[in-house]
């Protein structure tokens, strides 16, 4: 007779994988990428480094699993930023104000994720969370462009360009020193620089950035 587990076996199971996955966010937050080791990711977690091995092989298994964990959670806040707006192009504003806010909130983590140098096996992993971000960028600028709200443009293009823009100017060693402190500020002029950049008359995209909601004030 075939060994079924039972549901507190799988709770036990899913929360012991949680662990892994939250010490390895929790170690690249402090550290990057580089402190992401299956040794103290699994003391971190309180279990045994062979038990982290039982559910990933690898540290790039490991990495993926945060990636993915992180990515999921990410895009499901800006997506929900966006939804909740009231029309396409405050959609798009509240897109990239909410990926920025969170960004600058955990700025460490932000890009050790997404953005940071790292080895060619551990970038592959990233490039979907990249993707993704693009993704639903693109999704709102079709819609705003759809809805005759923007010029006619190439979307995929203008979507890369607005990811590349948030990491470099927010997250990235091209980032100015304080954004911490001055989150709020940070967050608006990126904002207002990515509606400028898609065609957004100066006064409308000022008016769009002032009415975005940031996800401390929603």
């Amino acid at each position: 007779m075939a060994y079924r587990r039972t549901a507190n076996v799988i709770r036990r199971l899913h929360a012991r994988h949680d662990a892994i996955v939250d010490a390895a966010r929790t170690a690249a937050t402090e550290g990057g990428m580089a402190a992401i080791q299956i040794a103290p990711v699994a003391a971190r977690a309180g279990v045994a480094a062979g038990t982290v091995y039982r559910y990933f092989p690898g540290k790039i298994e490991l990495v993926g699993a945060l990636v993915e964990s992180v990515a999921e959670r990410e895009i499901a806040a800006v997506r929900r930023a966006g939804d909740a707006a009231p029309g396409p192009l405050s959609a798009l504003a509240a897109v990239i104000a909410t990926f920025a806010a969170r960004a600058l909130r955990d700025r460490k983590l932000a890009w050790a994720v997404i953005a940071e140098p790292v080895d060619t096996d551990t970038d592959a992993v990233r490039q979907q969370y990249r993707k993704a971000l693009a993704g639903e960028i693109e999704a709102r600028i079709r819609a705003a462009i759809d809805g005759g709200h923007l010029p006619e443009q190439d979307a995929a293009l203008a979507a890369a360009s607005m990811v590349g823009a948030l990491l470099e100017s927010l997250i990235g060693p091209l980032a100015s020193g304080g954004l911490d402190v001055r989150a709020r500020e940070a967050v608006q002029a990126v904002t207002l620089f990515g509606l400028r950049g898609l065609g957004v008359l100066d006064a409308h995209a000022r008016g769009l950035v002032m009415q975005t909601a940031l996800p401390d004030e929603a």
